[in-house]
């Protein structure tokens, strides 16, 4: 069974920095499409980032616009954990952030369509103010 648990959510004042992990059980990294979702209060759920290991492209991770440049996905085969590095975090980064994973084939269009996904973690809170 799949099993993802998210951790490092804090809170931290604008322009400050912080990295979650995804710790992985069940499957190893490179079965998987793995990416980074959040959910804001009152507002829908969006993609943030996403590694596709069917895609050995130089588009990969893929990220979300409001992201690109200021946060950085990676994953440690070894130790089964994804991370997520944000800097210069804004209050608009104010969320609960999951990891949430597939076995499936996902189309690149689909990527960061969270409906795409069966598994994922309980979350974890960032919360960005002064």
């Amino acid at each position: 069974q799949l099993q993802l648990v998210e951790s490092g959510g804090e809170t931290v004042q604008p322009g400050g920095s912080l990295r979650l992990s995804c710790q992985v059980s069940g499957f190893g990294l490179d079965t998987l499409i793995i990416g980074w979702f959040r959910q804001a209060p009152g507002k829908e759920r969006e993609g943030v980032s996403v590694i596709n290991i069917f895609d050995r492209s130089a588009g990969n991770p893929y990220y979300a616009d409001p992201v690109k440049g200021r946060f950085t996905m990676s994953k440690d085969n070894a130790k089964k954990t994804v991370y997520l590095q944000m800097n210069s975090l804004t209050p608009e980064d104010t969320a609960v952030y999951y990891c949430a994973a597939d076995l499936r084939l996902i189309g690149t269009s689909r990527l960061l369509n969270g409906d795409e996904y069966d598994y994922w973690g309980q979350g974890t809170q960032v919360i960005v103010s002064s």
